[in-house]
């Protein structure tokens, strides 16, 4: 769809993105620093070591919680070189030693005393960075199966369509999959399981987060049919998608993607499993971990900025919100804010997310960012409302891809969200993908029309939208909707110049049991003491050469 924006003064977007840039290059310096233990799980992940322990519980996490505990002088040093010098001394493959080490048949914490003798740590640095460059290897030809296969089948024309698989195995998966597919879906979107430390952590405060269990008659945690028991989530559901994906691209002659949303603090393991198993699009947003998922500043950024760094090797794209619901300020002075203000919020923090990835490496080009706040559309004037938010974001982002997501089913703002989306789309410079949710049927109903339907609908509303940008040229905002977005400018520039002078308390809020130290994710990230770091040359290899692809 071509640009209609004429130039507009909307007000200092300079300003904010300067501002945006600088914090970002502040935190993004300390959080390269920080090691936390959703990073300590992913570098055992990269070693090899998958799936659950004899107990059924997730083997990754049960070795980094038998080798660091509490204990954050453990977590500073990190489990990499104590786990490696254990490969050698036991002679073990990695799951096998990862398996002993969670019966408690291994200590690693002897391991970790003879790192002491230079010639031994020596010989545990080698053996991490033979075990983390055949990992590398393995993204770095994921990486160019995408693009092989991009020039064979040819890409779907953009804006994507997005649905969310609501398959939970693998093996229903994969029917869906095709189903999806076949009624032209462009992006398969998976929710990833919650990680075990969160899931503890929300039990802990007093909501019950079961765990994907095997169907009855299983008897073993390991289940007898992999691709039935696997949660579509899990690494080995998202391998069984992707092969279903690729069958039923080849078929229909253009590429699906491949797209996972997970839950806080899962951001380092899901960059590696993206890796792996050829994710194209990871949702990697740090502000919303913040402020959506009550994470410790300091877990989240450090966590993200590790993630990047995958993410840059795989060739992933990344999404991003249109930013956060802020209240806190609200709630601290007693009296709500107008909408505008919540609006300029998320425009300054989804900003400053957006730099953050930058710094950390991620291509302008592979980032998809969210061009509405769902809860926007049931504010009054909602038109005028998302008008000036999608021409705020098209100036910001200038050239970037904007992506529209379909509120929940139930409310006005679904109702509204079609009518709303056909109105602004010939003001996103760039539109690469519209999600949409589908109503809840059963597998033959959605696989019988109901996907066609949806899919058609949407393709309307682009061609409809297409027409008007083509037919009616340079349109702008105007009247309630300019001043809307105006003021939305000016409340972000506000909101990054308040984080940046009076730090997180001024948007989290600093009153008892919202402290940053009291939130998710705060006893388990530190500054790392160990200069051993496996994202060397060896990390970096691939990440200038044609992975940046299309998002």
């Amino acid at each position: 769809m071509p640009s209609t924006r004429p130039p507009l003064d909307l007000g200092p977007i300079d300003r904010l993105l300067e501002l945006a840039d600088t914090l970002a290059g502040a935190w993004g310096a300390r959080a390269r620093i920080c090691t936390t233990s959703g990073q300590e799980r992913a570098m055992l992940r990269m070693f090899g070591v998958t799936g659950l322990d004899r107990s059924g519980r997730p083997l990754a996490a049960e070795v980094v919680e038998r080798f660091i505990g509490s204990r954050l002088d453990r977590l500073a040093g990190g489990i990499s070189l104590p786990f490696a010098a254990a490969l050698l001394e036991y002679d073990l493959a990695p799951q096998e030693l990862a398996l002993d080490v969670a019966s408690g048949a291994i200590d690693l914490a002897l391991e970790a005393e003879v790192l002491r003798d230079p010639d031994r740590r020596a010989g545990a640095a080698a053996a991490a960075r033979r075990l983390a460059a055949a990992a590398f290897e393995r993204i770095d030809a994921n990486r160019t199966a995408r693009l092989e296969l991009l020039d064979v089948i040819g890409d779907a024309e953009r804006p994507w369509l997005g649905v969310a698989l609501r398959a939970p195995s693998a093996a229903s998966a994969v029917r869906e999959v095709a189903a999806l597919v076949e009624a032209g879906v462009d992006v398969v979107e998976v929710s990833v399981p919650a990680v075990r430390e969160l899931a503890e952590w929300l039990r802990d405060a007093g909501t019950d987060v079961s765990y994907w269990r095997p169907r009855p008659g299983s008897g073993s945690p390991t289940p007898a049919d992999p691709a039935e028991q696997a949660p579509s989530g899990s690494q080995r559901g998202l391998a069984e998608i992707r092969q279903a994906l690729d069958r039923a691209a080849a078929e229909r002659r253009s590429y699906a993607r491949l797209a996972t949303i997970s839950l806080p603090l899962a951001a380092p393991e899901q960059a590696l499993v993206a890796g792996f198993e050829r994710v194209d699009l990871v949702s990697a947003d740090a502000m919303a971990e913040i402020f959506d998922g009550n994470v410790n500043p300091d877990r989240a950024l450090a966590d993200q900025a590790y993630a990047h760094r995958l993410l840059v090797r795989s060739g992933a794209s990344v999404q991003i919100g249109p930013g956060p619901l802020v209240v806190a300020p609200d709630l601290a002075r007693g009296e709500p804010s107008s909408w505008v203000t919540r609006a300029g919020r998320a425009l300054g923090l989804q900003v400053v997310g957006a730099a953050l990835a930058r710094r950390d490496g991620i291509p302008a080009e592979r980032l998809l960012l969210g061009a509405l706040p769902a809860w926007l559309l049931d504010e009054r004037d909602p038109t005028a409302a998302a008008i000036a938010q999608v021409v705020v974001r098209a100036a910001v982002f200038e050239g970037q891809s904007l992506s529209f997501a379909e509120p929940p089913a139930g409310g006005r703002s679904a109702e509204r969200w079609p009518a709303i989306l056909a109105a602004v789309l010939p003001l996103a410079s760039s539109t690469g993908m519209i999600g949409r949710a589908p109503a809840d049927t059963d597998e033959g109903e959605a696989a019988g029309g109901g996907l066609a339907r949806l899919t058609r609908a949407t393709r309307t509303v682009v061609a409809v939208a297409t027409e008007v940008a083509a037919g009616l040229g340079p349109l702008a905002a105007r009247g309630a909707a300019l001043g809307f977005a105006r003021e939305t400018v000016a409340a972000a520039v506000a909101t990054v110049e308040r984080l940046a002078g009076e730090g997180w308390p001024s948007l989290v809020g600093d009153w008892p049991g919202a402290g940053a130290r009291d939130r998710l994710g705060a006893d388990g990230v530190v500054e790392r003491t160990d200069t051993f770091d496996l994202f060397g040359p060896v990390a970096d290899a691939g990440s200038g050469t044609r992975a940046s692809g299309p998002p």
